[in-house]
């Protein structure tokens, strides 16, 4: 069902394959954590401000069923930003699976405010 679908987009840096690459093999793992993972982009940008000088940045959205999750790392080696911010993306899926089991395995009673009738099996 899941069809992996990855977007990968870059702003003032130029896309390289070997950089393609690159995300693909950090952020193909994150589709394993679930199926109902919908896409993921990934966006790399370069700070061109002269304050910034060799500032990268790695931004990561998942679109999941519930609410998305957006990472965003800035480091001064792109490789390492990007590594940064798929381990920030894979700890918050853990994160999200664990509460998910836990509130299942917790069930709350359910008070209904009404007065109904007990019925007999014979």
């Amino acid at each position: 069902m899941n069809n992996r679908e990855l977007i990968i987009s870059g702003n003032h840096v130029e896309l390289t394959p070997k950089i393609k690459e690159l995300v693909n093999q950090k952020v193909d793992k994150l589709f394993n954590h679930s199926e109902r993972i919908l896409r993921i982009r990934v966006e790399l940008g370069h700070k061109t401000l002269v304050s910034h000088h060799g500032e990268y940045w790695a931004k990561g959205h998942i679109e999941i069923d519930r609410k998305p999750m957006i990472v965003t790392e800035k480091h001064d080696e792109l490789s390492k930003a990007i590594d940064i911010m798929a381990h920030k993306l894979d700890r918050q899926l853990r994160r999200r699976s664990r509460l998910f089991i836990a509130k299942r395995k917790k069930p709350h009673e359910v008070d209904i405010p009404a007065n109904i009738p007990k019925v007999q099996t014979t």
